[in-house]
């Protein structure tokens, strides 16, 4: 894989994950405004997994208020019990999926079209022959089957690795502000919310505006040192 460019960083991206969806009627009526007021580069839909029929519905009633947005829509893999064609059939962007394996009997139904993210990466080895493999980014950081995380210094310390040298974006999971910041200044291109957002209790269009100002700090902070380095 190249190395990646020395030019200064964009400004990391959101990327939003919803709560598990059962009733999609809350999401359909709030997420516009949601998309409107902050950089949302994607959403990743989090279904109750229920029959092929059912989940494509649901899929299709929250897809125009995604796309419409600008945002791109992704499945989360463990909600589509092994039907990863759902995907393309229901007008998905892609899917978020977690470890090698699946991303491997994935791609076949993604590619070329569509995106493939990949996390559940415990090594730097899983995630180099993720990113051999084409995946079109990895996530660090996110809670595992047991709720377990890495520390923040971690996630941080795999973020900068991969930032410096990898093409594909890499993703931090953040559960916090004070996370986001932390994976913005350690080189993420994206940073990943949901509980931070969700369960916020001044609402969730506050949350998503905290969080984005943090990220713009991140990548003002990290100017200003680039360039007090260069002094």
């Amino acid at each position: 894989m190249a190395s990646k460019p020395a030019p200064t960083r964009p400004i990391p991206r959101l990327y939003l994950a919803t709560p598990i969806v059962d009733d999609p009627s809350v999401l359909v009526t709030g997420l516009p405004g949601l998309l409107a007021g902050a950089d949302i580069a994607a959403v990743l839909l989090r279904l109750e997994v229920t029959d092929q029929r059912t989940m494509m519905a649901r899929i299709k009633m929250l897809a125009p208020a995604i796309q419409n947005a600008g945002a791109a829509l992704l499945l989360d893999g463990k909600s589509l019990d092994n039907h990863v064609e759902l995907v393309a059939r229901a007008g998905a962007d892609g899917a978020h999926l977690t470890g090698i394996a699946a991303l491997e009997e994935a791609l076949p139904s993604l590619k070329p079209d569509r995106i493939a993210g990949l996390g559940g990466l415990a090594t730097r080895h899983d995630s180099m022959v993720a990113g051999e493999l084409g995946a079109d980014y990895v996530l660090f950081g996110e809670p595992d089957a047991g709720g377990q995380r890495p520390s923040v210094d971690a996630v941080a310390e795999r973020l900068d690795w991969w930032a410096e040298l990898f093409e594909p974006p890499c993703i931090g999971y953040a559960a916090s502000r004070e996370e986001a910041y932390a994976f913005a200044r350690a080189g993420a291109d994206f940073v990943l919310v949901d509980e931070a957002v969700w369960a916020d209790t001044r609402g969730a269009t506050a949350a998503l505006a905290d969080i984005g100002q943090a990220l713009r700090q991140a990548h003002t902070d990290a100017r200003a040192a680039a360039k007090a380095g260069q002094a």
